[in-house]
């Protein structure tokens, strides 16, 4: 009778076990909205474009000097300080001698403000050509909406979001707004964007490029 009973309680136990080692694809997330690990894990790198890229607007060039690392392209915050401070990308190529007459200069600090085109391989911004502030036309400013996010989610685990996206490869700013997260990068090729919708559901987490294709 023992070993009757023992038996059938194996057989009771087994679709559970199997359902227990089966992960398959999909993947989980709290209120909270962290993934679970392992299921889909954050990338860790920003993406490198795959061709020419361009800056969405003006964006700030600054140098610091000899000694200090370069020019950096600002795609983030800057402080409106005299000098500005930023913290940007690296730039490759770039010369303040073919921009004679369009940037500020404080001692060895060098300033401007361009809409830049280049290549970006992930770290560095390779330098192609440039519009100074007071030569460029900025498109006719549109309305930008988004679509509705898969999944609704509370003030409270929005903030919860926006505080795991903070940590994207290249984040310049994350903000919560009318149900969604819009987090700011440096670059996306649509790694991030799609990371960001298997974790959380479409469209709740917004991920908006600095530097745009093309």
């Amino acid at each position: 009778m023992r070993t009757l009973l023992a038996a059938v309680t194996l057989l009771l136990a087994a679709p559970f076990l199997a359902a227990c080692g089966d992960d398959g694809d999909t993947t989980a997330t709290d209120p909270g909205g962290t993934p679970t690990a392992g299921t889909n894990p954050m990338p860790s790198e920003i993406p490198a474009a795959p061709g020419t890229v361009h800056t969405n607007g003006l964006a700030t060039v600054l140098d610091r000097g000899a000694g200090a690392g370069g020019p950096q392209l600002c795609l983030g915050p800057v402080a409106e300080s005299w000098p500005p401070q930023c913290t940007g990308q690296p730039v490759q190529g770039w010369d303040w001698s073919d921009h004679h007459g369009v940037f500020e200069r404080q001692g060895r600090i060098r300033w401007g403000q361009f809409a830049v085109t280049g290549t970006w391989d992930g770290a560095t911004f390779g330098y192609h050509d440039a519009i100074a502030a007071a030569l460029y036309d900025p498109m006719p400013t549109e309305t930008v909406t988004y679509p509705d996010p898969a999944v609704v989610h509370t003030a409270a685990e929005l903030e919860n979001i926006a505080t795991d996206v903070g940590d994207l490869p290249g984040t310049q700013g994350v903000y919560v707004d009318a149900g969604h997260v819009l987090v700011d990068v440096v670059y996306d090729d649509g790694t991030l964007q799609a990371w960001a919708d298997r974790a959380y559901g479409k469209a709740v987490v917004v991920v908006r490029s600095a530097l745009l294709d093309g």
